[in-house]
């Protein structure tokens, strides 16, 4: 079982002082790793992890469980049952009395489904004192509500919090309070379906996190949430709303940086402002954020389409609009059909080339767009295989071969060499004459 550890950290240090014990379950193979467990759980000698976590979670009740509440425990905790109620309400909260060091103490154990529909938090608490204390029963329902809002991933406030917040601020505008003042600040990772094919959903978890950082490292007071997979809403209020513009350039400075030098994630950010003369609701600012932020999106595509492009010797050979949009169209359809390795596709009218992100990352090339990219990619192959190279590339211009199939070594921008097989093609015009050619290279 993959356990995202940066992930587990940050609901394990929210929750280290409110819980005695943390479980997390996958929910399709019953395998199970304990967080942790308090001084009050050491005399049950509890395994680190698990291959059968309710078969394990019956047998524990058997043995510490008081005789009167073992009934209800058991049929509370029958996997089929407890699915079906985390199915309903996301959630699954007892209270049962334990029988520790001879001693009856009442403990609380909550079970949460996460966001991915996969996996079960199982927390215990022990609330003898709030047993003991009517008012404090509804301590522990708190910190389970509390952790019910929180995202697995970033730590951060979740979609169901931020739900909550907005019906809060719902009811603040229907009073019609022309003093009433909050902002909205949407943001997106540019290209992450992108990220997620070519790198894998590890790296975009990654990349998540990230940018989750950038975005609590400029905005510190306002509430931060995670709306859905790439996407982060900040509801600015107090200071940080008096000083929004330069919070937000600050934000966009952070990213347009990322986005020239690769060095962190791109986000699209928009930012609008409630009017209590414009706007009747919540979704009205909403909306006008979400226009802000994709025109941003736009601006830093355009950017990374033309600012870091390798620029032809001669200004009149530069490509025009017109074809380079046909060469990102048919990138798009061999990305789409290619699958795994990296892609290139060059115009040859132009000598004007799009490389895939992650061939481009891995050999720290300048740009996904290049003129002239053989020149610029013959400097990473190894000097042996150059001349071999050079013959294939040769072999297909003047029809000899569409699919070719060699190895060379090209070193990647740690200075490490990989053996690369690539296989190409050529497209022609109506009067046959070679028009493009692309085609996919395979890491051995």
């Amino acid at each position: 079982m993959i356990i995202d550890q940066v992930a587990f950290d940050q609901i394990a240090i929210t929750l280290a002082k409110d819980f005695d014990s943390m479980y997390y379950v996958d929910i399709e193979s019953d395998c199970f790793i304990e967080f942790f467990h308090s001084q009050m759980l050491n005399e049950l000698n509890l395994p680190e992890q698990g291959t059968d976590f309710f078969a394990f979670l019956s047998e524990q009740a058997k043995n510490i469980v008081h005789p009167d509440d073992l009934e209800y425990i058991l049929q509370l905790i029958d996997k089929p049952s407890l699915l079906k109620k985390l199915s309903e309400n996301n959630s699954s909260i007892a209270v049962c009395r334990f029988i520790l060091d001879g001693k009856i103490t009442h403990i609380c154990h909550i079970s949460i489904l996460c966001e991915d529909k996969k996996h079960v938090l199982g927390c215990i608490k022990n609330i003898e004192a709030e047993y003991r204390e009517q008012e404090h029963q509804q301590q522990i329902i708190k910190s389970a509500e509390r952790l019910a809002r929180l995202d697995e991933l970033t730590g951060i406030k979740n979609k169901n919090a931020y739900t909550e917040h907005v019906k809060i601020i719902e009811n603040m505008i229907s009073i019609s309070n022309p003093d009433y003042e909050f902002g909205i600040v949407m943001c997106d990772i540019n290209d992450m379906k992108q990220i997620n094919d070519t790198r894998g959903h590890s790296f975009g978890d990654e990349a998540i996190q990230s940018a989750c950082r950038m975005i609590c490292d400029v905005y510190k007071t306002s509430e931060i949430y995670r709306i859905g997979g790439d996407e982060f809403v900040v509801i600015l209020t107090g200071t940080e709303y008096e000083n929004r513009d330069n919070l937000l350039k600050t934000l966009k400075e952070k990213s347009e940086s990322n986005n020239r030098t690769r060095s962190g994630p791109v986000l699209s950010c928009g930012m609008a402002v409630y009017d209590s003369a414009i706007d009747k609701k919540y979704n009205d600012v909403f909306e006008h954020a979400d226009a802000l932020m994709y025109e941003n999106k736009n601006e830093l595509k355009f950017e990374s389409h033309t600012a870091n492009i390798v620029r032809a010797a001669n200004p009149n050979e530069a490509i025009p609009e017109d074809r380079r949009c046909i060469l990102d169209s048919l990138f798009g359809a061999l990305y789409t059909t290619a699958g795994d390795g990296y892609l290139f596709l060059t115009d040859l009218r132009y000598n004007f080339s799009r490389w895939s992100l992650s061939l481009i990352n891995d050999f720290g090339l300048q740009s996904e767009y290049m003129y002239h990219v053989e020149k610029i990619w013959e400097k990473c192959i190894h000097p042996d295989d150059v001349s071999r190279y050079k013959e294939a590339i040769d072999a297909v211009l003047h029809g000899n071969s569409i699919l070719y199939s060699i190895c060379y070594r090209a070193r990647k921008a740690d200075g490490s060499y990989v053996i690369l097989k690539p296989r190409g093609f050529v497209l022609n015009d109506n009067d046959g004459k070679p028009d493009y050619f692309g085609g996919i290279i395979i890491p051995q």
